[in-house]
């Protein structure tokens, strides 16, 4: 591939819409993921007492919780992959036939 070639579709509207999609995906999924994480570091560091409310016979609500940031992390990751497979993966193969 030549730089011509290159430069075109790099300044393809397009590919800049394809980049800003994937920029604003990728870091509204980051930051909720933060969010949640530094959430349950704030409860742990202001809160212990909260999570130690017992939950039936031998569990606690920091195990739920622990549970469920891992739950919610495997399905944000499903949501994105989902994501890539149906828009974004079609959105390359769109602009590589335009282009090529």
């Amino acid at each position: 591939m030549n730089t011509t070639k290159t430069h075109e579709i790099l300044q393809s509207p397009a590919f800049k819409k394809l980049v800003k999609n994937r920029w604003n995906i990728s870091l509204t999924f980051t930051f909720l993921m933060l969010f949640v994480y530094i959430g349950f570091l704030l409860v742990v560091a202001y809160q212990k007492d909260t999570l130690k409310m017992p939950v039936g016979d031998s569990l606690n609500l920091a195990i739920i919780v622990g549970i469920g940031i891992i739950i919610f992390s495997w399905l944000i990751t499903g949501v994105y992959v989902y994501w890539a497979n149906n828009y974004y993966d079609a959105a390359v193969k769109e602009i590589k036939k335009d282009l090529f």
